[in-house]
């Protein structure tokens, strides 16, 4: 069974649309969700959080397909983190836990504790004092400790110092070992997604422009340099990017499709998200 199902997702706003986006989340997987500023990842995860309607589509989770929103037996199931403002900022952290064990059947506190040591936060400070970091990694220590089974974070380890970024990676891939829990994890950090995803899903100005096994799309694109004589030589139907440099051009390309005689280097998962997002200059 997949942990998450999207089929055909579709949201029309005035001056934007999400079109027709599909992807699977297997279970026992991490999957990363990328894109620039306005793709429409933060649409896509409010659609699946059933906090906006679908014009078109079918979203499943967990099994379940969403008919207006799920039922609370897969919410319970489900662990979000959105944001930094989780709680009420004039709460103490150790309210918290005790507001969650009334919301959440299968709410752990002990579990809850742990994650507040392992984190070095403060249970007696209210949360307005809290940094930025802080506030994120209560979050996830929360959404950590119902025994959720599907993770979905966005930005969840945005403005963490890398050591601390490490360290919630290392949790995420605990939480994913026993092949029943999955992560959808929406992140500009493509170095840590780089890390610890499995898959990747990949959507540019509400279109899905890729949806598979990361270590096979790293495989299969690459970066080639050429000049502008070179530039007209390439097929421009196989070119998925380019980006001019003062001392000549970039582009991003399939390996199978880059002619004898070009030189090619891997290409990572921000050389993507940058090639990517200059598609417009092509068209």
């Amino acid at each position: 069974m997949d942990a998450l199902k999207v089929s055909n997702l579709t949201k029309h706003y005035k001056d934007f649309t999400l079109n027709e986006i599909t992807f699977s989340l297997p279970m026992g997987s991490v999957m990363g969700f990328i894109g620039e500023n306005g793709a429409g990842k933060s649409t896509t995860i409010n659609a699946i959080l059933g906090l906006i309607s679908l014009d078109k589509g079918e979203i499943q989770v967990l099994g379940e397909t969403m008919k207006g929103e799920l039922s609370q037996t897969t919410k319970q199931k489900m662990g979000v983190v959105l944001g930094e403002d989780s709680f009420p900022l004039m709460m103490k952290v150790s309210q918290v836990g005790k507001m969650l064990a009334m919301s959440y059947e299968n709410w752990d506190n002990d579990c809850f504790e742990q994650y507040l040591k392992r984190f070095n936060l403060p249970p007696e400070k209210i949360i307005k004092q809290y940094s930025r970091g802080m506030k994120m990694k209560l979050a996830l220590a929360a959404a950590l400790s119902h025994k959720a089974q599907l993770l979905i974070l966005d930005e969840a380890t945005s403005g963490l110092d890398p050591v601390v970024r490490d360290e919630i990676l290392d949790i995420l891939f605990e939480f994913i070992q026993d092949e029943k829990c999955s992560v959808l994890l929406s992140s500009h950090i493509t170095s840590d997604l780089e890390k610890i995803c499995d898959y990747i899903t990949f959507i540019h100005k509400g279109n899905l422009l890729y949806s598979e096994e990361k270590d096979a799309l790293l495989e299969r694109m690459c970066i080639v340099k050429c000049d502008k004589g070179q530039l007209k030589e390439l097929n421009q139907t196989h070119i998925h990017g380019v980006r001019n440099r003062t001392f000549g051009t970039e582009v991003l390309m399939e390996r199978k499709d880059v002619p004898q005689g070009f030189v090619a280097d891997s290409a990572n998962l921000e050389d993507m998200i940058v090639f990517l997002s200059k598609r417009g200059n092509l068209e």
